[in-house]
């Protein structure tokens, strides 16, 4: 797996969450999408890099979407998911390297 896909898998998630929300007018379920990435993401930055790392990159994305919710009053709201979505991406990919296996 690479190292790229954790974090493109968790930026998308955040952004089908609130697609699935916003088109079907229950929160809760996009909520569902935003909790099974959080998982997948999570495994998966545990095995890649360890406890800390997988700890701190998922609550990055709890982060990011909190964030949104204030930011969306100023910038809109898919704007806000977009921004946040990609920042928290390129943040938990720059903290998760893979570790060596010595």
């Amino acid at each position: 797996m690479t190292r790229l896909l954790i974090p493109a898998i968790g930026t998308a998630a955040l952004t089908v969450g609130f697609g699935i929300a916003s088109v079907t007018g229950v929160r809760w379920l996009g909520g569902i999408a935003l909790i099974a990435g959080a998982i997948w993401c999570g495994m998966r930055w545990w095995q890649l890099s360890g406890p800390l790392r997988a700890i701190t990159a998922v609550l990055i994305f709890a982060l990011a979407f909190v964030i949104s919710h204030p930011l969306g009053n100023v910038i809109g709201a898919l704007p806000s998911v977009l921004v946040v979505a990609i920042l928290a991406g390129a943040i938990t990919y720059a903290i998760t390297p893979q570790r060596s296996n010595r």
